[in-house]
């Protein structure tokens, strides 16, 4: 199997394992939870951002932005300049964003029946050097020619 194949099944994994845990404990789809933590606590400031986060294109975006706004979990706020808003979560999304927290710790020890503790933190150093290594030849993808 391949890299790519290998994260993707994980991913998969570790998505319905958080789904089913958090069945019952909001009403939230998991993709609104994973943009209030975008928002919340990843730096995600625009809409832009959040798509490129949540790897969605613009419109699918901008429609569960408005759900959440709707919902009074988030607020566009004036940005920089009149073409950019800013986004803010507001005190309202605090019991989801602590439930996706409980439940991303409750990965983690489900992980940690499967991974000694060197082992997981070794598989996390890898992901993280991987994932820096692939931004990094993201960044020299996208530079112009020289």
């Amino acid at each position: 199997m391949t890299l790519p194949a290998q994260v993707a099944a994980v991913r998969r994994a570790i998505r319905r394992l958080m789904t089913r845990r958090l069945s019952g404990r909001t009403s939230r789809p998991f993709t609104q939870l994973l943009a209030l933590k975008a928002i919340a606590l990843q730096g995600v400031r625009t809409q832009a951002e959040l798509a490129e986060r949540l790897t969605m294109d613009a419109p699918a975006v901008s429609r569960l932005v408005d759900r959440l706004v709707e919902d009074g979990l988030v607020r566009r706020c004036a940005g920089e300049n009149r073409r950019c808003v800013r986004l803010e979560v507001t005190e309202a999304s605090r019991p989801d964003l602590e439930v996706l927290a409980e439940v991303a710790q409750w990965v983690d020890a489900e992980a940690g029946r499967h991974l000694s503790a060197s082992e997981m933190e070794e598989l996390k150093r890898l992901l993280e050097k991987l994932h820096a290594g692939l931004t990094q030849a993201q960044g020299a993808d996208e530079a112009p020619p020289s």
